[in-house]
């Protein structure tokens, strides 16, 4: 079952990649909070059940919740427009992450450990590379936070990997490293937003000291 769970992580990524509206976006990520929930619910069953009660509750409420809510805050109060204005075609955004999908599972066919769990090293790689190519490839700096959101998710995947071994406090890192990530990042789009309305990265060109 947490493989069928991480396959359609994946999945959720390809579907990033095309994605127009920045409501879009928001369901997404909020999906794949639902996903790790999931994933983390069978996978850590054999851990101290305050830690296994901590961490479902931070994905749950965290991620789940509280950040698309935010996000959706965030675009309605700074009145972005509602597409996500890519760089480049859809089509090759398409492309470009399905072969980031399909390689690194290529890539972890040639790893020979017996401890490694292939499709949790498939799905983390994935959102890793795939939160990068939505920063570089989308104007919009609220899209380059959700990238940043999209590579929390894969490091959380690796965590996950060895979540019956992995002590309180990483879990709490993680927790505060998504806060103080999304904290920042708001208060920064925030402010840009009493600016440009737009809170384009190619309007950023124009400021001058």
């Amino acid at each position: 079952m947490t493989n069928v769970l991480l396959i359609i992580f994946a999945m959720s990524l390809i579907y990033l990649s095309i994605a127009n509206r920045l409501m879009s976006y928001v369901k997404i990520l909020a999906f794949q909070g639902i996903l790790l929930f999931g994933v983390s619910f069978i996978e850590l069953g054999e851990m101290n059940p305050l830690n296994l009660a901590f961490i479902l509750f931070e994905t749950i409420v965290f991620k789940t919740i509280a950040v698309p809510l935010f996000l959706k805050y965030v675009i309605q109060r700074n009145e972005i427009t509602r597409e996500a204005e890519p760089f480049v075609p859809h089509f090759i955004s398409l492309i470009v992450v399905t072969t980031i999908v399909v390689v690194t599972f290529l890539l972890s066919n040639t790893i020979e450990d017996v401890q490694l769990n292939k499709v949790y090293f498939v799905a983390a790689l994935s959102a890793l590379f795939t939160g990068l190519y939505i920063i570089g490839t989308r104007k919009k700096i609220l899209t380059h936070v959700m990238g940043f959101l999209v590579i929390e998710n894969g490091v959380f995947i690796l965590s996950l990997a060895v979540g019956n071994e992995m002590p309180m406090l990483l879990n709490t890192g993680i927790l505060l490293d998504l806060f103080i990530t999304v904290l920042l990042l708001g208060i920064f789009v925030n402010k840009i937003g009493d600016v440009l309305k737009d809170v384009d990265v190619d309007q950023l060109r124009k400021l001058k000291d």
